[in-house]
Parts: structure tokens; C-alpha cells; sequence
């Protein structure tokens, strides 16, 4: 695998809060810094963190940046690689697993199954605009199968928007939080289609 040959041969190793335990043991004698953010505190702001990826990738052969997942997929990956390119860094990306297909592979359902869906939208409950606001309506009446990251604190108060954006109660539903740890599980989700789950919109947690 490219990205653990990489760990091992890393100088400086940069990783976010839902890096599991397990892969951080592929590093090898590399300085390790977290840079993760947790329940929305902030270790470093996304300014800091670009500012020591340059920082010491001018001064190091490999550096690293891990995040738990796809880091093209919401992890402010264009902000980071944007820093390098001005400060003139090289750099490869490395591409992961996203969350939203993980979830998928352990809930042990399709993303887009042909009765129900015939595409994904991979959508996020926060924006980085404070004016912007997720467009719930828009994209219930798309009738695609909804892969929303970071839902917040509050799972009720996700699933009450999504109703009143005109998603129906019944609707087969999953959460699968911490999908960067290894041992994590999906609860939830449920009407008659996946009938190993019991919990709808109708009673969100």
C-alpha cells in the first residue's frame, strides 16, 4: 500500500482527530503532530495548519498530511494544496476510502440501488459560508441517496429539517459515527427494505 510505505518513510507526519489508533502505528520515526479537531474545538486553524505544512515540507523530504478518509471528500484538501502550490511545494495526493463508502460497507447497504436511488450526493450539514445554508429542500427532491457529513451535534435536529424539507418519516436511515476506527458501527436506519433495523426518522436520536 502507498499510503503505508509512505508512514513509514515520513519525516513529519500531520493528522487529524479520527485517525484511527491502528494506522497511526504504521508511522515510523516521523514527528507527529495533531492538528485534529473535536465536537468543533480546534487544536489549530485551517491558516496554522497550511502554514506548517509549508513549513516543513521546505524543510523535509516527506510530510505528511493524514486525514481519516478521502481527503478530496471535505477534508479542506484544496485550501492545503493551494498553500503548497503557492509556496512552489510539490505534492501527491494519496486517495482513501470516504466515509461515505465506508458507512455503506458497514452498514452493509448500496448507496445506489437501482429500486430505490440512481445517484449519491455527498453533502455536509456545515458550510464553510455562515450565510450559506444547506439547501435541504433541493436535495431531498432529487431523490438521491443523501451521504451527509458532519450532521452536527444535534442527530434531532437534523432529522426534524429533513422532514420539513419533504423527506418522508419512513425513510431508511443509518449513523455511523468514528468510521475512522476500525472497530466503529452503524445504528439505525430501517423500514421493511432493511429489516435488521429498527429506528426511522420518525423517532431521530
Amino acid at each position: 500500500m502507498r499510503a503505508a510505505r509512505l508512514l513509514e518513510q515520513a519525516d513529519v507526519v500531520l493528522h487529524d482527530a479520527l485517525v484511527s489508533p491502528e494506522v497511526l502505528a504504521l508511522i515510523g520515526d516521523a514527528r507527529v503532530i495533531d492538528v485534529g479537531k473535536r465536537c468543533g474545538t480546534k487544536l489549530l486553524t485551517q491558516q496554522e495548519i497550511n502554514s506548517l505544512l509549508v513549513a516543513y515540507a521546505s524543510q523535509y523530504e516527506v510530510v505528511i498530511r493524514l486525514k481519516g478518509g478521502d481527503p478530496t471528500i471535505f477534508g479542506r484538501a484544496g485550501e492545503e494544496i493551494e498553500a503548497l502550490v503557492e509556496a512552489g511545494i510539490a505534492y501527491e495526493i494519496v486517495p482513501g476510502i470516504s466515509s461515505a463508502l465506508a458507512a455503506a460497507a458497514a452498514a452493509g447497504v448500496s448507496l445506489t440501488d437501482r429500486r430505490y436511488a440512481s445517484s449519491v450526493v455527498f453533502t455536509t450539514a456545515h458550510s464553510g459560508i455562515d450565510s450559506e445554508l444547506t439547501a435541504w429542500n433541493r436535495l431531498v427532491s432529487s431523490h438521491s441517496t443523501l451521504a451527509i457529513y458532519m450532521p452536527g451535534s444535534s442527530y434531532r435536529q437534523l432529522a426534524v429539517q429533513l422532514r420539513e424539507a419533504g423527506l418522508r418519516p419512513q425513510t431508511p436511515c443509518a449513523s455511523c459515527p468514528m468510521l475512522g476506527v476500525l472497530r466503529s458501527r452503524c445504528t439505525g436506519a430501517i423500514s421493511h427494505h432493511w429489516s435488521s433495523w429498527n429506528h426511522s426518522l420518525r423517532q431521530p436520536y
